[in-house]
């Protein structure tokens, strides 16, 4: 059940993913380019959470990639309020 459930949510990822891909091909924002990396990359990390049975979140290697994918996020927010 649970290789279901991280299954889903790396799916959601990727699809969040392409619906910011899509924006920014419209826009050419990089604004767009760091929430595609930021959903991308928890996509991956659901994935190798689903892979890994038992679950390896004990470890603290398992946060590097959601550590990362939220710096991406807040990179990209930061970058596109502090552009003039």
């Amino acid at each position: 059940m649970n290789q279901l459930f991280c299954g889903a949510l790396a799916t959601t990822g990727l699809i969040a993913g392409m619906f910011f891909l899509r924006f920014w091909r419209a826009t050419h924002d990089r604004f767009f380019l760091f929430f595609v990396a930021g959903f991308w990359s928890l996509a991956l990390d659901w994935l190798w959470i689903a892979e890994r049975v038992p679950t390896p979140e004990s470890r603290h290697y398992a946060y590097i990639p959601r550590l990362l994918a939220f710096v991406m996020i807040i990179l990209g927010i930061l970058d596109k309020n502090r552009r003039h």
